[in-house]
């Protein structure tokens, strides 16, 4: 027989109870708490009673007093071990699985005829699958780098059942509670609701003045909530006007998570919302406009480009023909020009710029210098008879 809880024991099921973290579960058809017995032993060696007071020793110092004063409150009926039993899959997921290796069977047996076929197969698949292990190896890499959203885990579903050896054992074992106490925040709450209750019933007796103030709360609550229906309405009402004129283009909302699950103070913001959503042959029509557009502007371009080339061409042939022109003018200078240049080049090939030249050089030079004025003298005598 076991008596009945010590207040010292119900103070440690209590903090238990509600600050070691626990999860809800079907159990039996009814609706459960259960918590994990390694957490229940964290949570007791961070409380009160793991900490030694003044003349008095600590009542848990190590996992094994925990463990022990847990199969203590399980023997008190505080809360009792639990299995965890995995749900297994319905039967056509069954038959799909035998279907799938099944399937897999008949491949693998395809490809050991075409293993024993030939080697160069067997060559190509070792280099396939070493393909995809270096993929996979990528994958994983990719998952392990930080910023990279990770793929869901999913869950094996689980149901609790009775366990058949109750005991405390730390590790992850699952109990499920049966002491459930009485929260003070939830019995403060009933308490106020129901001195609420009773002051309603009471109002014919308040004070005037209390109930005029009331009377003027709940109409200024009524006009307020009111309101919001009207804005509600009246926001439809507008987006459907705006909606039919232009044609279904343009989406305008005003307040438009008025009506959505948020705060009260985000139900008003942003004021308005506004979306263009044309058909698709208008964007077409605007993207070919402007490619002919780009194509015209650039064949401007190109025939400005043309004409300047024309320009350039037209201005160097006009030259030509006047140089050609007067070039019986002009031969004469051109030949002086190059015998010039001879002698730069004469001097230059020499070496020195300034050279001793002989009395027979310079007879030749001026010589030389003669003859090309008597040729110019000739050749300006030469079109005026033709002039003329």
């Amino acid at each position: 027989e076991v008596g009945e809880p010590f207040k010292e024991e119900k103070a440690i099921a209590k903090y238990l109870r509600f600050n070691c973290p626990t999860k809800s579960t079907n159990m039996m058809g009814h609706r459960v708490d259960y918590f994990i017995a390694s957490k229940a032993v964290d949570c007791l060696l961070d409380s009160k009673w793991a900490k030694a007071k003044k003349g008095e020793e600590a009542l848990f110092t190590t996992r094994e007093s925990v463990v022990d004063y847990c199969n203590r409150l399980l023997k008190k009926q505080f809360f009792h071990r639990a299995l965890k039993v995995m749900k297994m899959k319905p039967d056509k997921d069954m038959k799909k699985e035998k279907e799938k290796g099944k399937a897999e069977s008949g491949k693998e047996e395809e490809k050991k005829s075409k293993k024993e076929s030939g080697k160069d197969e067997k060559n190509k698949k070792e280099k396939e699958k070493e393909k995809k292990k270096d993929g996979e190896k990528e994958e994983c890499k990719k998952d392990e780098t930080p910023g990279t959203p990770k793929k869901k885990e999913t869950k094996r579903k689980f149901k609790l059942e009775p366990h058949e050896d109750q005991v405390f054992l730390d590790g992850n074992e699952v109990y499920v509670w049966i002491y459930d106490p009485v929260h003070f925040k939830t019995f403060a709450m009933g308490l106020v609701l129901v001195i609420a209750v009773i002051a309603a019933t009471l109002f014919p007796l308040w004070p005037a003045e209390m109930r005029v103030g009331v009377y003027y709360l709940s109409v200024g609550a009524g006009c307020f909530v009111a309101s919001i229906l009207l804005l509600a309405v009246a926001r439809c009402i507008l987006f459907l006007i705006i909606w039919l004129i232009t044609g279904g283009r343009h989406h305008f909302w005003f307040l438009p998570n008025l009506t959505a699950d948020v705060g009260f103070i985000d139900s008003f913001r942003p004021l308005y919302t506004h979306e263009y959503k044309g058909p698709k042959a208008d964007l077409k029509k605007e993207e070919k406009s402007e490619s002919k557009k780009q194509q015209k502007y650039d064949s401007e371009e190109k025939s400005d480009s043309e004409k300047k080339e024309e320009d350039d061409g037209k201005t160097e042939a006009t030259r030509n023909l006047g140089t050609d022109g007067s070039g019986g003018e002009r031969h004469s200078d051109t030949d002086s020009d190059r015998r010039e240049d001879d002698r730069s080049q004469h001097s230059s090939g020499n070496g020195n710029d300034f050279e001793m030249i002989t009395k027979e050089e310079l007879e030749q030079q001026t010589d030389e210098g003669d003859c090309e004025e008597e040729e110019e003298e000739d050749s300006e005598s030469r079109p005026s008879h033709e002039k003329s």
